[in-house]
Order: structure tokens, then C-alpha cells, then sequence
């Protein structure tokens, strides 16, 4: 009884005890729940079947290894397999790279590294020193967290860097200025990080002096999501910038100069700017008058930088939105600029040059006209070469190495992972709530409706779901006769900035109602039907996919959410949730809470009501989305009597998974669950009803007062 005294002190949400991430009765919660969605979900040949055809796809040899560049003409890649779990960090030539089995220069074995000390390592990251290219910064998680410990390595000895920068555990942010001094955003102690857990303090710091003795560059506030500091080392235009980042997307940007002097980059606090060389890009998230012009929202304009840190506002317009275009990406070569747009979610690329009467454009060789294609990688410190990569949903991916104005050639083909005869790729559009067109893509066999169908979105932070090969998907869902959508809905990016800003903050229930227009336009075309209808979704997607159950319950068969976003009460008070608030809204602004509290998932569960049963999979070691809110979202689930499966993987980070062994078993879990449920076939049942363990749970409590 002493742990219902304690839940009622602690106010109206009865699990709070399961934020505790490592208390003895939240693991032992987790442990129970774990127990009981393994026995249900992993005990037959049809789950062991499938997670060794989706392990197979991950450790496939002949997947392409995705190249980087770091300037000195050679192909870096992290490569994970079935003898190596953990991964490889190595490199060759392009004539190596060439060849159908390259040779590799191994530089660190992280599952060697791992085995030496004892540690649950998993690979973060790189930067490497430029110019020079002879040392690196290594960043290494334990368990897949956001949080990485930070080791210099030198990549002539391949060896760790004996008294080199070295950092603990933390959400650190890394930057070389040159061989002996690098730039640094880490936890220096009480009063260092932001209320979202990140650097507060940008500091400069000196080989062989201590941490605590680097000088400080810029301080921002508890209330900001981040501050860093960047060098630019780019050879006759080396620069050196702090941002402060106010929220998610309003940030201040200085330009810092040798005696620590911070002059104002002018550009607006919502706008992404970038500097190559002498020039200033600048793309716009909402509408700016400058110079007696109002550009509006998605427009990108380049300008030189000195000039526009001198006053001048001379500003060509490089890319203007459109109601069927926007800008996706864009990146710089040594002397062009590559520009990728969506038009209705397909992609374009074309290469912009500057003159000196203007900026000449004409199309990117080597892009196929169906395909979604986009830039690799890039070095523009260098030369104008590209790596462009091109696949569809159907379509395997093609990698090509271009130049341009010059050649392209292929360099590698992904193999095909499932039989793709028959099936066809179909994109139409839904009419939401208040009258939006809302594209989405249909992937199965257009000859056999009715089917079960697995529909997923994320209509979040300016992120858009273009066309991808999915070898999981198709081997795990399209070869077994399922059709595959992805809903383009509001919130996302596939249509630029406006298309974002319609679902933030108080409008965030438009993507819901999007994606419920998109569901009950796939039933009147008579594409599937609802008990033959399963949706996912991951982080944001999680939500999406929590509102759906608890608003939309009727339309769908099954539900699974992935590492999800779920308590909209206390999302800020946990991990990183507190950057998020220029997403969603201040749960502690009573006008913020009266809109959040209408859709909250963990508030909204009701009993009484039928809802399709529920898959929630999240990870101990998510240090961003912490697993409290699949956790409570599942007790409160099985207190009201609702089948809810729940699975916590004790490592893995964001991504829930750490390594392709768990990769497997979790993608395993999602669509065995889909496809027993949304296929009427025999099965053991799932958890629903309250264990002894959860007697004690208080029932029926009003959460969200």
C-alpha cells in the first residue's frame, strides 16, 4: 500500500513512478511487460522466419556502402555487419571504391573496442581536422544514447590519441580550429546545460591545458535550447561563428573575431543561413521585408557576405516557392551550388553558378526522371564532384559519381531485397478537414484491394517522407501481399515552410486530421478496410500515431508507435522535451495546455470504448524521448482493459536499437503484430488485462487537471 500513498501525493497522474528510469519498480514494470509481449508476439515459426529475412537485408554484403568525403580524396565509411555488429570506421581510394569488393583501410574496429574495455560502445560520429586530415575527433555512445564520450584519434597510427582531447559522457558539440585548439559545448558542471540537457556554454580549449581552464566564448541562457561555436576553415575564408539557438528554429548568429568580438549576422532569428567562400545564403522560414521587398516564406537568397555584414542588402533570389514546389535541400561544390526541390513530393536538382551577371542555371547530369534522388556528399573545399544517389520505392538505389559540367558514372547498385513484379507505386491526394490537398503514395499490387495495408507519417520540425527502397519493407510487408502508404501531411516539409507552420502549436491537429484523410481516403477507394488497416509511426510519428488511436480509433485495425512522444503534460519536463516547445506549445501556459490537453494521447484514453490493439516500442537509453512516455501510455492502456503490447529495448537510443540484431527484432515485433492482427490469423492473445503486480495501480484517476 505504500506505493499508493505515494502516487496519490504526488498529484493526478498515477505513474509517475515510471519516470524513474532505473528504479527498482520501473524495471521491474518493464520487465514483466517485456516478458509479456516476447511470449506473445516471438513464440512461433512465422516471427523467427521473418526476423532472419529482415536481419538478412541489414547485413546484405552487397548493400552499397554510402561514402563520405573529409577533403583528402579518399571514401570513408562506417560499415556494420553480421560478424561485425558494432561496425568498422575505414576508408580507401576511389579506384578501391571501384571495384565490386573494394580494399579497405580498417581504421577502428568498434566491436574490438567495445571487447577491450568493456563497454557498450556504439558508433556517433567523426570530425576530422581540416586541412591536414591526419587527426580526428571520435564520438562514441554507450548503448545508443545522444549522449557520447568525445576521444581524439590519429588517423595515421589508427590509434586513440594518448592525452589528447579527451571529453566524458555528455551531449557534446565539437569543432577543430586548428591542431591544438578546438572549439567545445559540453556539461561543465552545475549550471552548464540548458533546460533541454544541452551546452549552454561555447568555450574555446588548448591542447595540454584542462578542461576547466578553456576560456569562454559565449554564455547563453538556461532557457535556450543550445549554444556552439564553429570555425570555418575553408583556406583565404577562415571565419569563426557562434549561434545561440533561442528555440528550435530561432537562433542568433555572430561572426567572432580573434579578440572575441561578436558582430550580428542580421539575418532573421527563424531563417537557416550558410557561408561558402564569399557568399551568404539565406533561406526563409517566414516572410521578410528588407530593402523594400517582402520575400516571402521558402524563398532562398544569396547575397556576399562582407557586403551584407557592411549594411548592403543587394540579395538575388535564387529559389521562390510555389503552391507545388519547394526547396528540400541545397549544398555547395568548389564552385557551383546544387539545389534539390520537391514538386509534389518528387524531386528535382539543378545547379546554380555565379557570374557576374547573375547565377546561371541548368539541370544536374546524371538525375533519372522517375526516381527520388538526392546529393551524397560533396567537396567544396576542393573540386566540383558530386555523389548522387537515386532510388524509388520499387527502385533499388543507383550511386553515381558526377562532375559538373562533366561526366557521370555509376559506382554501385543496391541489389534488390524482394520481388517487385506486379506491384506498382500510385500517388494520390486526400481532402482534409478544412478543404487541403494532401498528397500520399500507395506501394502494392494495384490488382488486389482489400488487403491489409501499413500506412505511416511524421508531419513534424519541417521533415518530409520522400520515396526510399525499404528493403525491410518490402521483405517484410509488399512480398507478403500488403500494400505500403506514406502520407505527406501537414507539419512536414514537402511543401516548404507554410506547409509546416499549418500544423504548429495550436494548429498541430490539422496533421491529425490530415492523416485521418488520407486513412479514410485509402477505404473509399477501396484500397483496404479498417480492420485491415495498421499504422506506424516513430518519435513525432509516435504521437502522430497516439492521437490516431485515442481520436481516431474506428478507422484503423492495429496501432504501433516507436519510441514515442505521448505525455503532451510533461513532454518538457523530461530529457530533451523542453527544446520542443516552438513545436508544440508551454504545457505550463494555460493557453498553451487548453489545445494540448484536446489531443494529449496519454490524456485522452478512455475506457469503455473499443480501440485497436497496441504495439509501443521504446528504449531504455533514449536519452531524447525518454521511455516514460510509452511506459505510462502502456499502464494506463492495461488499466483500462485495452490489448497493448510493450516492449523496451535496454539500449538502442532514439533509434531503439543499437545494433541489426535488434534492428530485426524490433521491426519483427511491428509487423508480425500488423500482420496477424490485420490478417485475421490465429495467435496467442495480447496483454491486456492488469497483472497482480499492477494491482495496486489506482483505476479511472483524471489525468490531465
Amino acid at each position: 500500500m505504500a506505493r499508493v500513498a505515494r502516487l496519490i501525493d504526488e498529484g493526478d497522474d498515477p505513474y509517475l513512478w515510471l519516470e524513474d528510469l532505473d528504479g527498482a519498480d520501473a524495471v521491474g514494470w518493464v520487465r514483466d511487460r517485456n516478458a509479456e509481449t516476447t511470449a506473445a508476439l516471438t513464440g512461433g515459426e512465422a516471427f523467427a522466419g521473418l526476423r532472419a529475412e529482415i536481419r538478412q537485408v541489414l547485413d546484405a554484403e552487397d548493400r552499397i556502402p554510402y561514402p563520405g568525403w573529409r577533403g583528402d580524396h579518399l571514401y570513408y565509411d562506417f560499415w556494420k555487419d553480421a560478424s561485425r555488429p558494432r561496425g568498422v570506421w575505414r576508408r580507401t581510394t576511389l579506384d578501391e571504391y571501384r571495384r565490386p569488393e573494394p580494399e579497405w583501410d580498417m581504421l577502428l574496429d568498434v566491436d574490438a573496442l567495445a571487447a577491450e574495455e568493456g563497454e557498450n560502445w556504439v558508433w556517433s560520429g567523426v570530425t576530422v581536422l581540416r586541412p591536414g586530415y591526419e587527426r580526428c575527433l571520435i564520438s562514441l555512445s554507450r548503448g545508443g544514447a545522444d549522449a557520447v564520450v568525445v576521444r581524439e584519434f590519429d588517423l595515421l597510427r589508427r590509434a586513440f590519441v594518448e592525452d589528447g582531447f579527451t571529453l566524458p559522457e555528455a551531449k557534446t558539440r565539437v569543432c577543430w580550429i586548428d591542431a591544438d585548439n578546438i572549439y567545445v559545448g559540453t556539461d561543465f558542471g552545475p549550471g552548464s546545460l540548458t533546460s533541454s540537457g544541452y551546452p549552454r556554454v561555447a568555450k574555446r580549449w588548448r591542447r595540454g591545458t584542462p578542461l576547466s581552464a578553456a576560456d569562454t566564448v559565449h554564455e547563453g541562457r538556461p532557457e535556450d535550447v543550445a549554444v556552439f561555436a564553429s570555425h570555418d576553415p575553408t583556406p583565404g575564408f577562415e571565419r569563426d561563428f557562434v549561434v545561440r539557438s533561442l528555440d528550435f528554429y530561432r537562433t542568433q548568429s555572430y561572426l567572432l573575431a580573434g579578440a572575441g568580438e561578436l558582430t550580428r549576422i542580421e539575418v532573421p532569428e527563424d531563417a537557416w543561413w550558410d557561408v561558402h567562400r564569399e557568399w551568404l545564403l539565406i533561406r526563409l522560414r517566414s516572410p521578410w521585408p528588407v530593402g523594400g521587398v517582402t520575400h516571402p516564406a521558402g524563398v532562398l537568397l544569396a547575397t556576399r557576405f562582407e557586403a551584407f555584414l557592411a549594411g548592403q542588402r543587394e540579395l538575388a533570389v535564387l529559389f521562390r516557392p510555389d503552391a507545388r514546389t519547394a526547396l528540400s535541400s541545397y549544398v555547395w561544390t568548389r564552385n557551383h551550388l546544387i539545389l534539390a526541390t520537391l514538386v509534389d513530393v518528387r524531386s528535382r536538382l539543378e545547379v546554380l553558378t555565379p557570374g557576374e551577371t547573375g547565377w546561371r542555371r541548368e539541370p544536374l547530369a546524371g538525375v533519372p526522371d522517375f526516381d527520388h534522388s538526392r546529393i551524397v556528399e560533396t567537396d567544396p573545399d576542393h573540386d566540383d564532384a558530386y555523389l548522387l544517389t537515386s532510388e524509388g520505392f520499387l527502385q533499388p538505389a543507383t550511386l553515381r559519381l558526377g562532375q559538373v559540367c562533366g561526366t557521370v558514372e555509376t559506382l554501385k547498385r543496391e541489389p534488390a531485397f524482394f520481388d517487385a513484379d506486379g506491384l506498382a507505386v500510385r500517388q494520390f491526394f486526400a481532402t482534409s478537414a478544412d478543404g487541403t490537398r494532401v498528397p500520399y503514395f500507395v506501394v502494392g499490387d494495384p490488382a488486389a484491394p482489400g488487403g491489409p495495408t501499413l500506412l505511416t507519417g511524421y508531419g513534424g520540425y519541417e521533415v518530409s517522407l520522400t520515396p526510399h527502397y525499404s528493403g525491410i519493407i518490402g521483405q517484410g510487408w509488399l512480398a507478403r501481399g500488403g500494400s505500403y502508404v506514406v502520407a505527406n501531411i501537414r507539419g512536414g516539409g514537402e511543401y516548404g515552410p507554410e506547409w509546416h507552420r499549418a500544423a504548429l502549436r495550436e494548429n498541430r491537429p490539422r496533421a491529425y486530421e490530415d492523416f485521418a484523410a488520407v486513412a479514410a481516403d485509402l477505404v473509399t477507394r477501396g484500397i483496404t478496410t479498417p480492420e485491415r488497416f495498421g499504422i506506424e509511426g516513430g518519435s513525432n510519428g509516435g504521437l502522430l500515431t497516439g492521437v490516431m488511436l485515442t481520436r481516431y480509433p474506428k478507422l484503423f485495425g492495429a496501432v504501433v508507435a516507436h519510441v514515442p512522444v505521448l505525455d503532451m503534460r510533461r513532454y518538457h519536463r523530461l530529457l530533451a522535451g523542453a527544446s520542443w516547445m516552438a513545436e508544440y506549445g508551454d504545457p505550463d501556459d494555460p493557453a498553451d495546455w487548453a489545445y494540448l490537453r484536446e489531443y494529449s494521447p496519454y490524456h485522452k484514453i478512455r475506457g469503455g470504448r473499443p480501440y485497436p490493439p497496441v504495439l509501443l516500442v521504446t528504449s531504455t537509453r533514449d536519452d531524447r524521448v525518454h521511455p516514460a512516455h510509452a511506459r505510462k501510455m502502456a499502464a494506463r492502456l492495461r488499466e483500462h482493459g485495452h490489448d497493448v503490447a510493450y516492449y523496451e529495448n535496454v539500449e538502442g537510443g532514439h533509434g531503439a536499437a543499437a545494433n541489426n540484431e535488434q534492428r530485426a527484432f524490433v521491426w519483427a515485433l511491428t509487423l508480425e503484430l500488423l500482420w496477424w492482427k490485420l490478417t485475421g490469423q490465429p495467435h496467442a492473445p495480447l496483454p491486456r488485462q492488469v497483472s497482480p503486480d499492477d494491482s495496486v495501480e489506482p483505476a479511472g484517476r483524471t489525468l490531465w487537471r
